[in-house]
């Protein structure tokens, strides 16, 4: 049997089985890759800044295709308002609270705009309460940066109990009840550029992006790539188990006939000429 497995034309049939096998199963995972990044939000095109009154409103809610875009915010900062989001990563898309407890701070900043409103600022990040960073410039200032939607206040896994200063998350319906004295604009921005520069470190903030609809057709194909690489198993186990039977079957037929001529002594009985059958 193990002569029959190795001889040459089964040596290339095994090769060639493991070749399609590899073949197949990387031709079907790239189907799989393309199929699940089809899925992922895809970058659009990114305008230039305008003014935060123009997309962030009043007693609304900050929609979703504004997400990401870039606006240019002038007025005053409260430092008497100022909050820290704890437990937070220098990057907005990064998971906050129980999750990234200990991690640093965001510096939440209200800025009153020139027409009265208020609109929140992430200023930066900084690993401690007391670093110097947190320092709140004076005068008037113009800060370019995204915007994003407010936070949901279940939009992390609390640590617990927060010191006074601190928030979880950056939610409207809880900044308007602790910056009282102004109307307060929906979602925030996050800096990316201030005319007086703070020290603290920037806070990563991502491009727009819009989501896609997964491309199934790729699904499929992935699986098709696979069923074919089971197919080829089966081609192959079939070729082998032929090839082992026909070895098997031969060999018994040539080493009986020896051994009936051996036995009587004289040449075999043939079989009855056709005239005497008829």
């Amino acid at each position: 049997m193990l002569r029959t497995l190795f001889s040459p034309r089964l040596v290339a049939l095994h090769l060639l089985a493991v070749g399609v096998l590899v073949s197949f199963f990387f031709l079907g995972r790239w189907q799989l890759g393309e199929f699940e990044e089809s899925g992922m939000p895809k970058a659009v095109a990114d305008p230039a800044p305008v003014a935060v009154t123009e997309l962030a409103a009043l007693g609304g809610h900050t929609e979703s295709d504004v997400a990401g875009r870039q606006v240019t915010a002038q007025g005053t900062f409260d430092a008497q308002g100022q909050l820290l989001v704890a437990d937070r990563e220098a990057d907005v898309s990064a998971p906050g609270g129980r999750v990234a407890s200990g991690r640093g701070f965001w510096i939440l900043t209200p800025m009153r705009l020139t027409d009265g409103t208020i609109i929140p600022i992430v200023r930066g990040w900084v690993p401690s309460a007391s670093d110097p960073a947190l320092a709140v410039p004076t005068g008037t200032v113009t800060v370019t940066g995204r915007l994003r939607p407010a936070e949901q206040t279940d939009a992390v896994q609390r640590t617990g109990a927060l010191p006074a200063g601190q928030v979880a998350t950056v939610s409207t319906s809880e900044l308007i009840n602790l910056w009282t004295d102004g109307k307060l604009r929906s979602g925030f921005v996050v800096a990316t550029a201030q005319d007086t520069p703070s020290g603290a470190t920037s806070v990563a903030v991502p491009a727009p992006t819009v989501g896609s609809g997964l491309t199934w057709r790729n699904l499929a194909y992935a699986a098709q790539w696979w069923i074919f690489a089971i197919f080829a198993v089966f081609m192959w186990f079939h070729f082998v188990r032929d090839a082992v039977r026909e070895s098997r079957g031969e060999r018994p037929a040539s080493g009986s006939a020896g051994s009936a001529g051996g036995t009587r002594g004289g040449p075999a009985e043939g079989p009855a000429p056709i005239a005497d059958i008829v």
